[in-house]
C-alpha cells in the first residue's frame, strides 16, 4: 500500500490492508472460496498495529490497535542491564493458523526505542483444503533505534499452506536483529515435510527505498522426483529445522558482527554458514540440525553474543506466559 498521509490512520480492516499485494505462483495458485469461513470473515482477519516511543528514560507502547485472533500481553521492563528496554510478547487467541486466515503485524519503533518482540509459543499452521493462509509483518526501526524481532518457530502440519511476507526498514544509525525457525512439520506424530506449500519473503531496505538483503523461502510437497526435493542439499539437506538471524547494524563492523555470530555457534554441534551482509550493513547466519534443543541453544547463542556486541549488556533470559 502507499504511505499514509501524516495525520490519518489506513483502514485496518479493508482488504488492501491485510491481504498480501504479490502472491507467490504456488500460493497464488491454490486459491479458493472455502466450504467454511470465507477469507475477510470476523474470525479470519487478524490485526496487530503498535507504536513505540521514548517516553521518561524508557521506551513504551504510545499506540495500540488489534483485532482478535491476534493479540499481546502487556510490555514488560524486564532486564536490570537495560532497563528501558520494553520486551512484548505477541499472540493469538485461536489454536493455529488455519485455511482463509489473512493476519497483519506491524511495528513502528521510533527515534531511540529498545524493543525485543518475540511470540508467546511456536506458530501452528493447520491442515487446509481450500485456499491459503497468509501473514504480513512490517517493521519500522528508526534511527537510534535497538530492535529485536524473535518469533518462535514455525510448524507447518500435514497439507498446511501459508505465505509470510516481511519488510523491514531500517533508517541509518537504527540497529535490528531478526530470526526465524521452520519445521519439517509434527515430527512426533511423523509428519515430515508434509505441507502443501510454505512460502516466505524478507526484505530489508532503508527508508528511501535503497535495498539491504533479500531472503526468500519456497518449500514444496516433495514429489519424490529426483531434485525436487526440499529435504536436499540446497534446503534442509535432511534434517528436520532451519534456523536464521540477520543482523544489522553500524554500532560494529559487518565483519566483526559476522565472526560474532560464527564464534557463538561453533561447538553447538550444528552445521551452519555465516556470511557478511550487502553494502557492509551487517551480517547473517543460518544453521540446520534434526535437534530442536540444539537449534535453539544456537539460536540463543548467536543472539546472545549479538546483544552483547552491538549494547554492550549480557542478553537477559526472556521468560514467556
Amino acid at each position: 500500500m502507499p504511505p499514509t498521509p501524516t495525520g490519518t490512520r489506513p483502514d485496518r480492516l479493508d482488504p488492501g490492508y491485510y491481504s498480501v499485494v504479490r502472491l507467490p505462483p504456488e500460493v497464488a495458485a491454490l486459491a479458493s472460496v472455502p466450504d467454511t469461513l470465507a477469507p475477510g470473515s470476523a474470525a479470519k482477519v487478524g490485526v496487530l498495529d503498535l507504536a513505540f516511543a521514548v517516553r521518561g528514560g524508557r521506551t513504551e507502547l504510545v499506540e495500540r490497535y488489534q483485532k482478535s485472533p491476534l493479540q499481546l500481553i502487556r510490555p514488560l521492563w524486564t532486564d536490570p542491564a537495560m532497563p528501558g528496554m520494553t520486551y512484548v510478547c505477541l499472540m493469538a487467541t485461536g489454536a493455529g493458523v488455519a485455511q482463509a486466515d489473512r493476519y497483519r503485524m506491524d511495528f513502528r519503533c521510533g527515534p531511540g526505542t529498545q524493543v525485543h518482540l518475540t511470540t508467546q509459543a511456536a506458530t501452528k499452521v493447520f491442515r487446509m483444503e481450500h485456499d491459503y493462509a497468509s501473514q504480513r509483518v512490517r517493521l519500522t526501526v528508526d534511527e537510534g533505534a535497538y530492535v529485536e524481532y524473535l518469533p518462535d518457530p514455525v510448524i507447518p502440519f500435514a497439507d498446511a499452506r501459508f505465505y509470510q511476507d516481511t519488510e523491514v526498514t531500517v533508517a541509518p544509525g537504527a540497529t535490528v536483529v531478526l530470526g526465524d525457525t521452520v519445521t519439517a512439520g509434527r515430527l512426533a506424530r511423523g509428519e515430515r515435510h508434509d505441507y502443501r506449500v510454505l512460502a516466505t519473503d524478507l526484505r530489508v531496505s532503508r527508508p528511501d527505498g535503497t535495498l539491504l538483503a533479500v531472503d526468500t523461502l519456497r518449500l514444496g510437497a516433495d514429489t519424490g522426483m529426483p531434485g525436487d526435493s526440499v529435504t536436499g542439499p540446497a534446503v534442509f539437506a535432511g534434517h528436520d529445522h532451519v534456523c536464521s538471524l540477520f543482523a544489522v547494524s553500524d554500532r560494529a563492523p559487518a565483519t566483526e558482527i559476522a565472526d560474532t555470530l560464527h564464534e557463538a555457534v561453533a561447538g553447538h554441534g550444528v552445521t551452519y554458514g555465516v556470511s557478511v551482509l550487502p553494502r557492509e550493513c551487517g551480517a547473517w547466519l543460518r544453521l540446520l540440525d534434526d535437534s530442536p534443543v540444539r537449534v535453539a541453544a544456537a539460536h540463543t547463542a548467536a543472539w546472545n553474543s549479538v546483544h552483547r556486541l552491538l549494547t554492550g549488556c549480557p542478553a537477559p533470559a526472556v521468560r514467556k506466559p
